[in-house]
């Protein structure tokens, strides 16, 4: 299994765990994590991928 490179987003301080981070996977698929529980991850296809971010963009609170 190949190692997989999880990034965090500009706006995260990276002064403790507290971000979130995503890392692409075979096949176009996102995987993202909560750096605060990084063994816990969402596996989510280019169809979810796209109104995810888009609804981040539009301000949307989770």
């Amino acid at each position: 299994m190949a190692q997989l490179n999880f990034v965090r987003p500009n706006r995260c301080d990276n002064s403790g765990p507290n971000c979130v981070e995503v890392a692409i996977a075979a096949g176009s698929k996102r995987i993202i994590r909560s750096s605060k529980r990084p063994g816990e991850q969402i596996l989510v296809d280019e169809d979810e991928w796209a109104p995810f971010v888009a609804s981040i963009r539009a301000g949307q609170d989770f």
